[in-house]
């Protein structure tokens, strides 16, 4: 499959990296508004083209599948347009900022016999898959916290005064949209849908969540996940039943899981994963899916991607947390 992008940060130059170590895609071509940008980006990893119509890069027949890492408040209007062209598109988390976007786009997808995916690493990495098949050892789940707290350089410019994409309401930012996704796609892949969820955010003087405390409510227990971009935590994240205990080191990089007995209190690590490069399990995945047309696999992972969606609007929105797309 020949690979576009749309993105120059570090998260696209990352992403590649990942492609390159899988061999399953070819990168051919970058998108930026900026011809040099796009130009610079495409030949520092081997891609021959460029663009700086979106338009265009949607009709090449160079492109058969694009990622898009732009801002947040941008997918909506790129991967639409991505679509409209035929193309498989792989877009940032998070997806979307509303349901009303995510069942449009995953309608237009399904009328263009094309593939749509959230890029969301964590759930796709060998631990995580082994904390799946070892969570019934904990006996009956008692609670959950999943955190990712972690001070973003970008606070230091928002302190004074500078606002960044990360940090704004106009590019639907904040800890819960950045941050947040992760632990809560943790917890619904594992426990499934909560039955109630409730947000408790920290907000910044411009009414955008700098930190907050999601709480999910499941028959029997609580899953507590802490999100935050303007203070620093290593705490792992935990998940306990009446058995024992199971801790990972972090909810977004998810590189070790270890198990605590809860009677004889004796620690032990189950797994560890073989990269440290956790990206290439999400796009081998991907790759998958499309050359088998896995449409069931799809399907599983369209609605995990919508839960997730779901729950963190209606967070935001109980809170006064608006972005642009709330209001088309």
């Amino acid at each position: 499959m020949k690979l576009a992008t749309i993105g120059t940060s570090r998260i696209t130059d990352s992403f590649l990296r990942s492609v390159k170590a899988t061999g399953r895609m070819t990168y051919t071509t970058a998108y930026s508004r900026s011809e040099e940008k796009a130009k610079a980006f495409s030949r520092q990893h081997g891609g021959e083209f460029w663009f700086t119509s979106i338009e265009e890069l949607a009709q090449s027949s160079e492109v058969d599948i694009v990622y898009v890492a732009s801002p947040n408040g941008l997918h909506f209007t790129q991967v639409m347009t991505l679509l409209e062209g035929g193309k498989h598109v792989i877009c940032e988390k998070p997806i979307f900022a509303t349901l009303n976007e995510f069942d449009q786009a995953f309608s237009l997808a399904e009328k263009k016999h094309v593939f749509l995916f959230e890029a969301i690493r964590n759930i796709r990495t060998p631990v995580f898959q082994r904390l799946k098949e070892e969570l019934p050892k904990a006996g009956k789940i008692r609670s959950a916290v999943l955190q990712l707290i972690q001070y973003s350089s970008r606070y230091d410019e928002f302190l004074k005064g500078n606002i960044t994409n990360i940090f704004s309401p106009e590019f639907a930012g904040g800890a819960l949209e950045d941050l947040g996704v992760y632990p809560l796609y943790v917890a619904v892949a594992l426990f499934g849908a909560p039955d109630d969820a409730v947000y408790y955010p920290v907000k910044l003087s411009n009414g955008i969540d700098g930190s907050g405390t999601l709480v999910l409510r499941y028959d029997g227990f609580v899953c507590t996940i802490l999100c935050s971009k303007i203070a620093h935590s290593d705490a792992p994240s935990e998940i306990h039943g009446e058995k024992g205990t199971f801790s990972m080191n972090n909810s977004s990089n998810i590189r070790r899981l270890e198990w605590t007995d809860a009677h004889t209190k004796e620690k032990r690590c189950v797994t560890e994963n073989t990269s440290d490069n956790d990206k290439i399990y999400e796009i081998a995945h991907f790759a998958d899916v499309i050359e088998h047309q896995d449409t069931e696999e799809y399907v599983r992972l369209k609605m995990l991607s919508r839960e997730v969606l779901r729950v963190m609007e209606k967070s935001r929105k109980q809170n006064g947390i608006l972005f642009p797309n709330d209001r088309a």
